[in-house]
């Protein structure tokens, strides 16, 4: 892979519509849904002037700095004995195959790094709320700024299965729940400021478990009365604490709501769904659908698909239908980490979901003439006549499938941009 430092420098009074550049920041220090990209407006360009930046790498290679009254370089005549040179097709499905195999891994390595900045965000956050409260609303409002500023961008987003090492389970939980809720809320077309105290609760949700002994943070079938009261008590600390740190109504709200449900039968308030804010209703339902694929003990996970089923029985009680119909449309039926079986007979595990096209997922497919990792990402938009069968567990893989696709024990979702044309821009 090519050293990107290598990429000659320039200042940026010099920058152009149609150069390629990258930004040497940390993802929450700029706007851009990436930090790499080709510049197309000069809106851009002045975005780029009030960071207060005064050079930028930039790849010519990537560049397209034509206009449309330049003449393109004269392309040099074939000489009549290069034609035996000329690669076969061997050789160019052999390239093509190595390009996008670079391109994808460096689209999942661009996602993961965002995804770190942001879990370290998080961290920073719930380490300033026992001594600095107000600070720390501070620092959830930056972050949820910076969710906002790549996700609110034009045209479509892919939901993203990450790898493993996607964190602690706590910090893996509340972005989770922040990024899925955010990513309903976009869908709902809630305007920025809703959306922020949206994300901030979301955020801070389980705030209040900082105050409960570490075995009692998790809900479990066999707690005893008092056991369950005490676990049920984070709700109240939870605002207790967003009251400390300064919390607006909307997120604080979220916080104290998060568990109630559309019937009334939630805690701790037991209110029913006309009472909740809209807020309130998105994050319980994202709060539910991640606790049932990412429990404290992995034996019992649902995979995301069953976790979308089981909801669905429960929606006419539990749930705002109208959200509920509506996170399922933008999940897709089989949301990234279902292990599925496609018409073909093949088995594939769903690595990405395009919320516009939701029955045409991103899966990787089990292909035994491929090693895994040189496996590519087939997107199904693609594949007219290739679709998903069914969802099945990880265990009903058979082993060679298993092995190969890996499903996760423990599913952490980002997102990514694609470009205009639908595509996504896989440059790092």
């Amino acid at each position: 892979m090519k050293d990107r430092t290598a990429d000659p420098l320039i200042d940026v009074s010099q920058l152009k519509v149609g150069m390629f550049i990258h930004l040497d920041l940390g993802w929450m220090a700029h706007p851009f849904p990436l930090s790499s990209f080709k510049l197309s407006s000069e809106d851009q360009l002045q975005i780029l002037r009030r960071l207060g930046l005064t050079q930028v790498r930039w790849s010519p290679g990537k560049s397209e700095l034509f206009s449309d009254s330049t003449p393109l370089p004269p392309v040099p005549p074939v000489a009549e004995s290069s034609a035996a040179m000329q690669p076969t097709a061997e050789e160019l499905a052999r390239e093509a195959h190595r390009l996008a195999l670079e391109a994808q891994r460096e689209a999942l390595q661009l996602c993961e790094r965002q995804y770190g900045e942001a879990a370290r965000g998080f961290r920073e956050v719930m380490e300033l709320v026992p001594r600095e409260p107000v600070s720390a609303k501070d620092q959830s409002l930056a972050l949820t700024n910076a969710l906002l500023d790549k996700m609110l961008v034009a045209g479509d987003l892919n939901i993203r299965l990450l790898n493993e090492g996607a964190g602690d389970r706590n910090t893996a939980h509340a972005l989770n729940v922040s990024i899925i809720s955010l990513l309903l809320g976009r869908a709902f077309g809630l305007g920025r400021d809703e959306l922020l105290d949206l994300g901030v609760g979301a955020l801070l949700h389980d705030v209040g478990k900082t105050e409960l002994p570490a075995r009692l943070r998790n809900r479990d079938e066999s707690f005893s009365l008092t056991e369950m009261q005490m676990y049920q008590s984070h709700v109240a600390k939870g605002v207790a604490i967003a009251q400390a740190m300064g919390l607006a109504p909307g997120p604080l709200l979220v916080v104290a709501q998060h568990h109630e449900n559309a019937d009334g039968s939630g805690f701790p308030q037991r209110i029913n769904m006309d009472r909740m804010s809209a807020a309130a209703r998105i994050v319980a339902l994202v709060n539910r659908f991640d606790g049932l694929c990412n429990p404290l003990l992995a034996s019992k996970a649902m995979t995301p698909h069953e976790a979308l089923s089981l909801m669905f029985a429960q929606g006419r009680n539990r749930f705002d239908a109208t959200m509920l119909n509506a996170f399922i449309r933008m999940m897709g039926v089989y949301p990234p980490g279902s292990a599925v079986q496609l018409t073909d007979d093949r088995y594939a595990l769903v690595v990405a979901v395009n919320s516009s096209r939701p029955l045409k997922p991103r899966v990787m497919v089990h292909d035994a003439k491929v090693p895994r990792e040189e496996a590519l990402i087939l997107n199904l938009e693609d594949q007219p006549d290739l679709g998903i069968r069914r969802s099945l567990k990880a265990q009903q893989l058979p082993r060679a499938s298993l092995d190969y696709l890996s499903p996760r024990t423990r599913v952490a979702y980002f997102f990514e941009a694609l470009g205009e044309d639908g595509g996504r821009d896989l440059a790092a």
